[in-house]
Formats: C-alpha cells, structure tokens, sequence
C-alpha cells in the first residue's frame, strides 16, 4: 500500500499585536493533500482579511490586520493528518505617536495660580490600569489635585498650579498585554520670591546710603530681569522709588537722603511675570559726621624692664573727615580697667612707654580721633611682660597645606631653626578671607603641635592664613600661606529613593524579622528620624542609617509591633521628605473555642462557637463550618468567610448523625479545628398510613432571585485587603455577577470572586484610592433578577 502522509512541519502558537499581520503555516509529506482549517472547531474559508493558502506542500493561513476576534485554536486537518496551534493577540496600552512625542520632548508649562490639565487618551485591551507618579510616589487625589481614569484616557488635574508642582512626572499604563510608561515635564511660571535678606548696609553718611542685598532663593522659573528700590522716610507713610538695577547688581546707593534723618528701604526683585514681594530693611540714619573706626590690634615692636614700643596702622575705616591722632591705652593683664597713655592724639603711628612696673604683664589698644570725636578702639595687643626678654622666637619653617576640603584647611610646619627657635612655648594660627583685611586669631590656648586644621571657611573661597612662633618674649614673626577652597557638594533636597522593592503595607508573622531598607538621597546628608504611629521609636527596634540608606530592624517582631510607621528625611536648610507604610503582625490564628448546637428553626442547626482569642490582634480573621455526615466520613465546607460566631445549616436530612467542624482563617493560613463531640440527628418520622391515599400533587420549589442579607458599606485603609459578602437565595441557583461602577469585575484579575452555596465573596487584596466606588452584586435566574448595592470609601494612611 502507498505510504501515508504526514505533516513535516507542525502548526506553531502565535503571539501577534493587535493590527499586525499574523501568519499560520504547516507543511505535508504530500502535495495531493488539500486540507480543510478549522477555528475553535468551526469549519473556516477565505473572508475579508482572511486567506487561505497552498503553495506545494506549505499551507498557510493568512491575517491581513489581527484583531480580537482572531484570537483562538487553530488546526488544520485533511486525510489522515492533524496538526494545531494557537493564536494570541496581544493589545499593550498604546497612546498617539504625535501626542505622545509632544508630552515627552517638550516640558509643559503653565502659569501660577492657572489651572493644569494634562489629558492622555489610550488604546488597549482592558482593563487597562493608569497611575501617576511624581518623583517616584503615587499622586493621590486632594483638595488640589486629581487623577481621573476611565476605559479610554486618564487626566491629571490640578486646580491651581504652584511653583512645588514643578517636576518630573511618570504615567504608568498597564494591562495583561504590557506596560506603557510615559515621561514627562511640568514647569509652573511665577513672579520672583523676595531677595534674600537681610539687606546690608555698606555705607551710611549724611550724604548718601549705600545697601546691599541677595538675590531670590526662587526665580519663579523666569530669570530675575531687575531689581526696584524705593525708601521711606520715618514719620511718612508714602515709599518712593529710587531706581532700578539690572539683575547683577545687587548693591544700590542713594544721594537722596537729608542729614540725620532716618529711613526705610526695600527692594523687589522682577522677571517676566510679575514683580516680588518687597524685602524691607531696618531703620538707616544719614548721620552727619562718621567717627573712625577700630584699626587693627597694636604689634609689639620690642620690650625691655623699662620701656615697650608698639606700631600700628591706620583704621580701614577713617569716617567723614580725616583722622589727626591716635590715643593709646594700656591695661595689665588679668585686669578690665584701661588706662590712659598719652591725654593728647597723638600723629605717628608707633610709641615708645616708660614708667612700667618690672615683670608686669602689659595689654595695648589703640583708638583713632577726627573731627568727628574718638574712634572705637582696637582690639588688645598680645600681652607682653616687661622685662629683658629673650629673643622673640624667629619663623616657622616649610609652613604648607598638607589637606583640604570645602570647609577646612590642615596647616602643617616645623619649628624655627635652632638659633631662632629657643623657648618656644607654643604657637598661634591666624586667619583672613580675600575681601577681608583684618586677621582673625584661629586658636585661643597656645598650640603645642607643629600641626593645625582651620574650620568653619565657605567653599571656593581664597583665605590667606599664618602662622607664629611664641616665647615669653611674645609672638615672633608669621609666616603667610595662600589656600582656596575646594568647591561644595551641590546642595541635594533630601529624597527617599522609594522603589518596587519598598512596600507600603507589609504583613508578617509573629516571630520573625521585620527589615526595611530604605535608600535616600540629599546634600548635605540629611537627619533622619523614625516614627512608629507618630512617636519616636523606641529601644527595641534598630535603626541603622549610612552610605546613603537608612535601615529599621525588629528581631522578632510582636504583635504590638503593628502600627502606621514614618521616616522622615530633613536637612540644615528646612526640607524634609517623609514616607509612610503600614505593619502588620500577626500570625497562623488560634483554634475557635468550644462549639454549641441550636435548633431555633425547625430542621436547621445553628453552630455557635467561642471565637478565636486571634480575634484580638487579627482584623482580618474569618471562620470555615464544615460538615461530616458520619464519624468516619468526608468533611466537606458548608460555610466560608464568615465574620460572626454562628452559622445556621439548612440542609437536614431526618435520621442522619451530622458532626461539625469550625476553623479560623486568615492570609497566613487556617488553625486547628474545633470539633462537636455529640452528633446532631433529627428524628426521622414515622410514616403515618392512610386508609383512603390521596393524590400528590407536586410543589413547584422555583423561586425568583432575593438577598437574604444584603450587601453593607466599606470603609477601609490604603493597602489593606478588604471582603465584602452577601447571602442570595433562589431556585434555581442565581448566577451572581460582580460590578463597581456599573463595570463587570468577572474577568478583572484584581478582584477575587467566589460563590459558595450562595454565599458570595469579593476580595480585594492592597486596596488602591482606584477601587473606591459603588459596588453592586447582581443575581439573576430564569424566574427573573435581584441586586444589592453599597459603597466602597478608601482612606488615605496619615
């Protein structure tokens, strides 16, 4: 006999997009065979879209655009031969190639105090889920903001935008088909913040007043363009406007001012939208005549047991006329009365003094005099004994910057060479920035090492710093280094850099560890701070934060270890950042307590039983009723999900022993049972015989559709899991049907849907502010149709 045919090459599942081409091929042994193809059973021919090929021994069947209805079991049959496949049409989220490049290359931008609506229209198979995040975190609805989702695009509104609106936002579109994730860019335009104050004053005299101020934290998103100054004089209720300055100029004098008389200014700053709010200076007086000011602490020049001379320079600072003189005071050391060297001022700038006691310790100050009277005075000199000193100590050798960052500078050097470095008793450091003239003492106490670190500079900043050898005789001469500052950290808010992995409700077992890491961001490195239902954290729970992540660890966890907990992230400059999730604890529950039978209706059974002691710390617990008609039978559940502690059974047949069992329930798993110990049995009755037998007529048990307990309102929390339950009655048994919103929720994978002898569940578990809405349970049967409705309210976790 000829050899029979077979197939060389089998039908292959397809997975193919929705409005692509798609393509089913085999290949025979034989090139006589025409075949037949078959979809889900049914017998199929060319129709529009649809061909059906044969070249030789290849047999295609071929899609010119796929859509759903194509999707199913294909086989291909002819002679002795079979071969099958499946088609799956995949239909990810997709949204507008045009629409969707605008949003992500081009920020959308609005106005402050405008409203903001971002709308992005979808295709796809639904249920497709959206979400919105902005810098990693969900939005969820406020007084201001709000997500709209529907079957057909989701829309972000925000009623007023304002400047912390500002960021970058994530649409997330997902259904079974794919995940479709959009970037884009909101920028919120504003007038300017105030500058930043205070404002200085650089200069005040009788004839002009020089102020200075900062610009604005916050340019509104527009460059600042000018500044406005105005004044008011004291006593007056008017401002007047000085003048303006571009945006670099940040210092403003005024001639406009009248001797001794004092004034208020203030500026605004100015962009594009708008002018700021004014930042307002204190009282300023013009003052007639300006007395000098404080020159620098006077130097030692030399020191015997009879005379000290000392030098200085003139003040920085020379007031409104020029200076005639200098008065020189002395104190000693240890004492705060200053005495009076010379009654007249005197116009050199160096003076030699007599009449000192042998081996007292000497202070000098120095103040300048003009027309305007006696300046400040100086700070003191360097105490000096009077005495034959020995050789002031001479200079420090290889003074270098060993190190430095943005903030400190490290000096190291040697001693003085051996000729010039006798008695020396220590050293001192002192400091100057580049636009400050006057050096500042570093260290109070002598220091006794050759090394020494300088804190506290601003970064990118040029200081000149020195060093000096002292004896008794004094200070020696300084040596002068020349160092800059390395650049900051850029400043960094501080960010919780929350992922998939962080989870906003977490449930664990009573025993084990509770872990969460939490990475973060910010500069300078923020503080970081626990929370467990908004108190500090207590001993028992360890807290690790470093290398940019902050950890909390409970060993063993409790049960009063559930709760609401918060970290909080906050720097030196006032921002902070916060996350919350929930914990909590619980366990495998504990088995229900002893169970009683009640016959309160004439041939049911109510079991009662003792609840668990679970229920104290278990929200979620529920029960399982099962039944055994021997004690050597099958248990089988004749009730689920059930929320009391009693359950009625209905379905008696007299004569039989029923034994009952009660569990309780929960995510973890189920307890131990609770057992009756005696059967339940209904006495069968005795037949009663009847002389004259009667017809039977039989009843018709059908019974239209009814709630025997309705449906009730939910109110529950962000992430938890939440039932919702009715009881529904019939016959024949109704077909129920689950909607939220008039949406069926049969075939929506979040929703969970059971119905055991009609008592009918839905479960959802991580609830989202996405499922609040109206739920409706519908039963139906060929006697006609019942519903039940309630509402489902989601609470946010603060």
């Amino acid at each position: 006999s000829a050899p029979r045919c077979h197939v060389n090459k089998q039908l292959l599942d397809v997975r193919v997009l929705k409005g692509e081409p798609a393509e089913l091929s085999c290949t025979v042994s034989k090139d006589e065979v025409t075949g037949t193809w078959f979809k889900d059973g049914l017998k199929l021919t060319s129709m529009d879209g649809v061909f059906l090929e044969k070249e030789g021994l290849v047999h295609k069947l071929i899609i010119n655009k796929v859509e759903d209805i194509h999707a199913g079991k294909y086989r291909f049959a002819g002679g002795d031969i079979k071969t099958e496949a499946s088609l799956f049409v995949e239909d990810p989220p997709q949204v507008d190639k045009v629409l969707l490049k605008n949003l992500t290359s081009v920020p959308t931008m609005v106005k402050a105090g405008q409203q903001v609506k971002i709308k992005i229209p979808f295709e796809g198979r639904l249920p497709v889920r959206a979400m919105w995040l902005k810098d990693k975190m969900e939005l969820v609805d406020d007084t201001r903001i709000r997500v709209d989702k529907t079957e057909t695009f989701t829309m972000l509104s925000i009623s007023s935008g304002e400047r912390k609106d500002c960021g970058d936002y994530k649409v997330r579109l997902k259904n079974d088909s794919g995940v479709l994730e959009i970037n884009l860019k909101l920028v919120v335009i504003d007038k300017p913040q105030p500058p930043a104050g205070p404002i200085k004053i650089v200069e005040s005299s009788s004839n002009n007043i020089t102020i200075q101020w900062k610009p604005p934290k916050d340019d509104g998103g527009k460059a600042v363009q000018s500044y406005i100054v105005e004044r008011q004089q004291i006593g007056k209720s008017d401002w007047v406007t000085l003048g303006e300055t571009p945006r670099s100029c940040t210092t403003f004098t005024t001639n406009k001012v009248e001797e001794d008389m004092s004034y208020y200014f203030r500026v605004r700053a100015v962009n594009a939208e708008g002018t700021s709010d004014a930042l307002e200076s204190d009282e300023v007086k013009a003052v007639s005549k300006a007395s000098p000011g404080a020159p620098d602490p006077p130097q030692i020049v030399s020191a015997s047991r009879d005379t000290i001379t000392i030098s200085w320079k003139a003040p920085h600072k020379t007031g409104s006329s020029r200076i005639v003189g200098y008065i020189v005071q002395k104190r000693k050391k240890g004492t705060v009365t200053w005495l009076p060297v010379n009654n007249m001022p005197i116009a050199d700038k160096k003076l030699k003094m007599t009449n000192l006691k042998k081996g007292l310790q000497y202070e000098f100050r120095v103040a300048a005099v003009n027309a305007a009277g006696i300046g400040d005075a100086s700070e003191p000199s360097q105490p000096v004994f009077a005495r034959d000193s020995t050789k002031a100590p001479g200079q420090v050798q290889d003074l270098k910057v060993s190190s430095s960052d943005s903030t400190s500078v490290t000096l190291t050097w040697k001693r003085p060479e051996a000729k010039d470095g006798s008695n020396v008793k220590g050293y001192e450091v002192e400091m100057r920035s580049s636009n400050n003239l006057t050096w500042t003492k570093c260290n109070i106490l002598p220091i006794e090492v050759t090394t020494y670190t300088v804190k506290g500079l601003q970064a990118k900043e040029m200081y000149f710093l020195r060093v000096r050898a002292l004896n008794n005789s004094g200070p020696g001469e300084a040596t002068e280094v020349e160092v800059c500052t390395e650049a900051g950290p850029p400043v960094v808010s501080p960010r919780l850099l929350i992922d998939d992995t962080v989870k906003s409700f977490l449930v664990v077992k009573a025993g084990n560890t509770i872990r969460v890491n939490i990475p973060f961001e910010g500069s300078p490195d923020p503080e970081v701070m626990w929370l467990k239902d908004g108190l500090p954290l207590t001993n028992w729970a360890a807290v690790n934060t470093k290398d940019g992540a902050t950890q909390l660890l409970i060993e063993a966890a409790e049960f009063t270890d559930s709760g609401t907990y918060t970290v909080e992230l906050k720097n030196g400059l006032g921002r902070k950042e916060t996350f919350r999730f929930q914990v909590q604890v619980t366990d495998i529950p504990q088995s229900p307590g002893p169970i009683q039978l009640e016959e309160n209706v004439p041939n049911t059974v109510t079991v009662i039983w003792e609840p668990s002691a679970s229920e104290k710390w278990e929200n979620n617990l529920y029960y399982t009723v099962l039944k055994c008609e021997s004690q050597k039978g099958l248990w089988h559940v004749v009730g689920d999900l059930i929320y009391t502690n009693k359950f009625t059974f209905t379905k008696l047949i007299p004569g039989r022993n029923y034994y009952f069992r009660v569990v309780a329930k929960n995510s973890l798993g189920a307890s131990d049972p609770s057992e009756t110990v005696q059967p339940w049995r209904i006495q069968k009755p005795k037949a009663e015989f009847q002389a004259k037998p009667q017809k039977y007529k039989e009843v018709n048990q059908n019974q239209p559709p009814r709630f025997l307990i309705p449906l009730k309102p939910h109110v529950v929390t962000t992430g938890s899991e939440c039932h919702m339950s009715c009881a529904v009655g019939g016959h024949p048994l109704p077909k129920v049907t689950w909607y939220r919103n008039s949406r069926d929720l049969s075939n929506d994978p979040a929703y969970f849907c059971t119905n055991d002898f009609g008592i009918c569940s839905l479960v959802i578990l991580g609830v989202t502010k996405h499922d609040e809405g109206e739920y409706m349970v519908e039963a139906t049967n060929e006697l006609g149709r019942a519903f039940s409705k309630a509402f489902l309210v989601i609470k946010g976790n603060n």
